[in-house]
C-alpha cells in the first residue's frame, strides 16, 4: 500500500471557482490501467492520451481510498483501509485491485494522478474537505467515467454541494444511533454488492436518519427495517434505503450507510459487500442501477374515452390477460355507462341484464376492437346488500396454445340461466374460438366445461380470475357468494338470513363449505372435446369416504377464500399466487375476533386458507348458532376447524388452516396480538403489533398480480429490468397508504405462512392519483415483458371517462457499464 503525503483543505464551499483541464481522465478511466480498452471512444480534442504503468504485482485496476477529514489515522480509518486491501487480495476479486490510502486532497487537480484509479472511495468523517477546484477535479473524474464508494460518514462530506450531494445521493439528518443490531432487508438479488447476501442480513451498526428519502432518485439495493432496533429522532418509516447506487454524471456511484464502526470491516457479509461495490464501481463487473429510479419508467394511457353511449374502447373494467403475439384482451363486468338505465325490478325479465364484453388492443396498431359481448345477469347497480350485484364477465384466460387453436376461457353468470323465482344463477366457465382475422369471439363456438348454482338474491364476492400453471391445469377462482352484512363485519357465518330457504349470509355455506364450488379456487385440467379431467393432488378426490361419501367436490384446490378476484401463477414454480378482499369491521373485537383483514396469499399446495374461520396468521373468529347468532358460541380452532353450520352439506371436520402470507386491516399491516395459553389472541387494540408497517388499509380491496419474470432472450426495448425477476406484485384497488408494491418472499418459508421479507413501493412506477392509474383493478406483464394495468374508473357499476387499460414500459437501458468497457484481467 502507497501513502501519500498528509494534507487537508478547509476551504469553505462557495461553488465551484474553477473548471479544470482534465481531459485525460476519458482515456486513462475507460481502459483500466493499462490503455483504452477496445471499443473506448476517442479522447475530446486536445486531451492528453496516457500511458500508464500496470499497477503493482501485474493487478489491472487501481482504487483509491481518500480519508481527508480525519486529523489523525483513526482505527475507523485503518480497519476499512485495510479491509479493502484484504477485498483485493481475496475472494472473486482476488489480484484484481491495488490499493492506495491518501488524506491529501490535492490528488483531485492532478489529472494524471486521478486517472490512475478506476474507482475512489471515500472514508471521510465528514466535513468541507475538498475546495472548489478539488470538487471541480473529482466531478470531471466522474464524467470521464470513473467510481465512486462511499462508506457511512461520506454522507456528511461536503454538505455546501449539491453535486457531491447528488453523487452520495441523501444526506443523513444528524448524528447516528448508537450501535444497534438491526436487520437488512436486502431485496437486490442481482447486483454484486448484494446477491451473495442473506435476504435478512442482521448486524450491529450506527444508523444515519436520511433528511431526504432517495427512493426512485437512486436504485436500492438493501433496506434498513425501522422497527428493528431503535432510530434516533425523526425516523423515515419502512422505506429506509442503507445502501444504494447510481449512474452518475457520466460515472458509476455506490453508498452504503454501514461502516460506522471498526468491526464492520472485520465481518464476512459487510466485505463482500463491499467487494460487489468495488467491483461495479472500479469496472471489474457489470449491475442494474437504474431498474427502480422512477425517471426510468412511462406510464401511458392507450385508451380513450367512450364514444357517448357506446362501451367502444373499454366496458366496466374486471380483468385482463395478454397474447403471444401482443395483443390485449380485457372485460367488462356488465355494468353499462351511466346513462343507461338499470332494472332492478325481479318481476321484470330483464332484471339485472347486462353486457359482459371483451376487448383486444393491438399494439402494433394502437386500436381497439370490439371482439364480442355476452348478454350476462350482474347489471342491477349500486345499493344496499339486497339490491346490487357482482355476478356478470368475470375472468378472461387464453389456452396455452392460443396462437394456434384460438381458443378463450371466459367465466360468467349468462342471463339466459337465472332463475327469478328462486334468485339462482348460473355461473360457468366456457371456452370460445376467436378469429384471428376479424378479432372476433365466435359466441355460437361456446362449449360450457364447468358449471355450479350461485345465489343471486343477494351480493356481493363472485371472484372470478383464472390462471394456467406450466402443466395445463386450469385455476379458477370464486367469491364465497355471500352477503358483507349480518355479522357486523366479522365472521360471514350468520346462519339465519336466506332466500327461499337458500342462505345468503353464511359463509359456512360456501367458502367452508367442501361440497360447494364457491369460496374457492378451483383446479381442473381442460381437454381438447371441452370437458376437464381432475389433476391429482387437489384438496379433496371427491370420493371421500368420510362422514358418509358424496360430500366434497374434486376440483377443489384451495377452499376458505373470500372473493379472489384476480389469481395468478408463477409458471416457473408454479406457485400459486391470490388476494381476497376481507369482511368490514374496522377494528378487532375481543368478542368476535380480528377487524378485516385484506389478504394475500402464496399457495405451493393445496389448502385451506381459513375464511370465515380464522384470518391472517391463523387468527380465529367466533362461532355463531341458528338459535341467536347474536351471541357468541366457542373460538374456532384454526389447527382442526368443525363445520357445524345448519347450512352445510360437506364434511364437519375441515383441513386444518394454512396461515396466509400478507394481511393488513386500517390500522397497518401484518396485525399481531400476544396470544394466552390456548393460542387464542389479545385482540386488544393497544396490545397490536404490525409486522408489515409498509401497508395500510381503511377502504380497500385487494388485487393480486403476476410475479415478473425476466426473459433475457427478448429484444424488446420496453421490457422491465431483471431486477424485478422473482418479485410479486400485490396492489389494492385504492390509491392511498393501500399497498401498490413488490414483495419478495424467502423460498424456506413460502406457501407455510412466511411473510414477506422485503417491500417495494410501486407508487410512481405505477402513478396513483387522479391523472394515474387510481382504482386498480388487473395487471398483467405481456411477453415483451412490459406491464399493462386496467384502471376502474372513478364510479362503481359502471364504465366511465376514467376506466381506461394503462401500458407502463422500462426506458433505462442496460447495466453498466457497458461490456467493452469492463477492466480487462491481466495477463497471467
Amino acid at each position: 500500500m502507497q501513502r501519500a503525503p498528509h494534507h487537508r483543505s478547509r476551504s469553505r464551499r462557495r461553488g465551484l471557482a474553477a473548471t479544470l483541464g482534465v481531459g485525460a481522465l476519458t482515456v486513462s478511466l475507460l481502459g483500466g490501467a493499462n490503455s483504452a480498452s477496445a471499443g473506448s471512444p476517442p479522447p475530446e480534442p486536445g486531451a492528453t492520451t496516457l500511458s500508464l504503468p500496470s499497477p503493482p504485482g501485474g493487478k489491472n485496476v487501481r482504487v483509491l481510498v481518500f480519508h481527508g477529514s480525519a486529523t489523525a489515522e483513526s482505527p475507523l480509518v485503518n480497519a476499512g483501509i485495510q479491509a479493502i486491501e484484504t477485498i483485493g487480495l481475496t475472494g472473486p476479486t482476488s489480484g484484481r485491485f491495488a490499493t492506495e490510502a491518501t488524506d491529501d486532497a490535492s490528488v483531485f487537480t492532478d489529472a494524471r494522478q486521478l486517472g490512475k484509479y478506476n474507482a475512489v472511495v471515500f472514508l471521510t468523517g465528514g466535513g468541507d474537505v475538498l475546495d472548489p477546484e478539488q470538487e471541480a477535479g473529482l466531478e470531471q473524474y466522474m464524467e470521464a467515467g470513473g467510481g465512486f464508494v462511499g462508506v457511512h460518514d461520506a454522507a456528511r462530506t461536503e454538505p455546501y454541494s449539491d453535486w457531491f450531494s447528488g453523487l452520495i445521493g441523501a444526506r443523513p439528518t444528524g448524528a447516528p444511533s448508537s450501535v444497534q443490531r438491526a436487520v437488512i432487508e436486502v431485496g437486490d438479488r442481482q447486483h454484486p454488492a448484494t446477491k451473495s447476501l442473506p435476504l435478512q442480513w442482521k448486524r450491529p451498526d450506527k444508523w444515519f436518519n436520511w433528511a431526504v428519502n432517495p427512493s426512485g432518485s437512486v436504485h436500492t439495493v438493501a433496506r434498513l427495517k425501522e422497527t428493528s432496533y431503535k432510530p434516533v429522532a425523526g425516523p423515515n418509516g419502512w422505506d429506509k434505503p442503507i445502501s444504494w447506487c447510481r449512474d452518475y454524471d457520466g460515472g458509476r456511484s455506490f453508498y452504503t450507510g454501514m461502516g460506522g464502526t471498526v468491526d464492520s470491516f472485520s465481518e464476512t457479509d459487510f466485505r463482500d459487500h463491499l467487494r460487489g461495490a468495488l467491483a461495479w464501481t472500479s469496472r471489474i463487473s457489470r449491475a442494474d442501477c437504474k431498474a427502480t429510479i422512477d425517471a426510468n419508467y412511462t406510464a401511458e394511457r392507450v385508451t380513450q374515452p367512450n364514444q357517448p353511449g357506446q362501451n367502444d374502447q373499454i366496458g366496466e373494467p374486471h380483468g385482463l390477460v395478454t397474447a403471444p403475439d401482443g395483443r390485449v384482451f380485457y372485460i367488462g363486468r356488465g355494468g353499462a355507462d351511466n346513462t343507461k338505465p338499470v332494472v332492478k325490478d325481479w318481476n321484470d325479465p330483464n332484471v339485472g341484464k347486462g353486457n359482459g364484453e371483451v376487448h383486444v388492443f393491438d399494439p402494433k396498431t394502437k386500436k381497439v376492437s370490439l371482439a364480442g359481448a355476452l348478454s350476462v345477469f350482474g347489471n342491477k347497480g349500486g345499493g344496499d346488500e339486497l339490491t346490487k350485484n357482482e355476478e356478470g364477465l368475470l375472468g378472461i384466460e387464453l389456452d396455452p396454445a392460443f396462437q394456434s387453436n384460438g381458443w378463450v376461457y371466459l367465466h360468467y353468470t349468462p342471463h339466459s340461466q337465472i332463475n327469478r323465482e328462486t334468485r339462482i344463477g348460473d355461473r360457468r366457465v366456457s371456452r370460445f374460438t376467436f378469429n384471428f382475422t376479424t378479432n372476433k369471439l365466435n359466441l355460437a363456438s361456446e362449449k360450457v366445461l364447468l358449471n355450479w348454482p350461485v345465489q343471486i338474491h343477494s351480493c356481493c364476492h363472485s371472484g372470478g380470475g383464472m390462471a394456467w400453471d406450466s402443466k395445463g391445469n386450469l385455476y379458477i377462482a370464486t367469491g364465497d357468494n355471500n352477503s358483507s352484512g349480518f355479522s357486523g363485519g366479522y365472521s360471514g357465518n350468520n346462519p339465519q338470513p336466506n332466500y327461499k330457504g337458500v342462505s345468503f349470509a353464511d359463509a359456512r355455506r360456501t367458502a367452508g363449505n367442501t361440497n360447494n364450488l364457491n369460496g374457492k379456487i378451483l383446479r381442473i385440467k381442460p381437454t381438447r372435446s371441452g370437458s376437464y379431467t381432475i389433476p391429482e393432488g387437489n384438496l379433496f378426490t371427491g370420493e371421500e369416504p368420510d362422514e358418509g361419501g358424496g360430500k366434497t367436490r374434486g376440483e377443489i384446490y384451495v377452499m376458505g377464500v373470500r372473493n379472489p378476484a384476480r389469481i395468478s401463477v408463477d409458471k416457473k414454480t408454479d406457485t400459486l399466487y391470490a388476494g381476497w378482499v376481507g369482511p368490514d369491521a374496522g377494528s378487532p373485537s375481543t368478542t368476535w375476533g380480528p377487524a378485516k383483514y385484506d389478504t394475500f396469499a402464496a399457495i405451493t399446495k393445496a389448502g385451506n386458507h381459513g375464511w370465515p374461520y380464522c384470518m391472517g396468521n391463523n387468527q380465529p373468529y367466533r362461532d355463531r348458532g341458528l338459535a341467536d347468532p347474536s351471541k357468541p358460541l366457542g373460538w374456532y380452532n384454526c389447527a382442526a376447524p368443525k363445520n357445524e353450520s345448519p347450512n352445510n352439506d360437506g364434511l364437519v371436520n375441515l383441513p386444518p388452516v394454512t396461515p396466509n402470507t400478507i394481511w393488513y386491516s386500517p390500522q397497518g399491516g401484518g396485525p399481531d396480538f400476544p396470544r394466552d395459553a390456548s393460542g387464542l389472541p389479545s385482540y386488544k387494540l393497544e396490545e397490536q403489533k404490525l409486522l408489515m408497517p409498509w401497508l395500510k388499509g381503511g377502504g380497500q380491496a385487494t388485487m393480486n398480480g403476476p410475479v415478473y419474470r425476466f426473459d433475457a432472450a427478448s429484444t424488446s426495448a420496453t421490457k422491465w429490468p431483471s431486477y424485478w425477476d422473482g418479485k410479486w406484485f400485490v396492489g389494492d384497488f385504492y390509491d392511498g397508504e393501500q399497498p401498490r408494491h413488490a414483495v419478495l418472499t424467502d423460498p424456506k418459508t413460502v406457501g407455510k405462512g412466511g411473510i414477506p421479507v422485503h417491500a417495494e413501493s410501486l407508487k410512481k412506477i405505477i402513478p396513483v392519483g387522479n391523472n394515474g392509474i387510481r382504482n386498480l383493478m388487473d395487471w398483467r406483464f405481456a411477453p415483451d415483458g412490459s406491464l399493462y394495468v386496467l384502471d376502474y374508473g372513478r364510479g362503481f357499476f359502471t364504465s366511465d371517462s376514467r376506466s381506461a387499460l394503462w401500458h407502463i414500459t422500462y426506458k433505462g437501458g442496460e447495466a453498466t457499464p457497458s461490456a467493452d468497457q469492463l477492466a480487462r484481467k491481466a495477463a497471467q
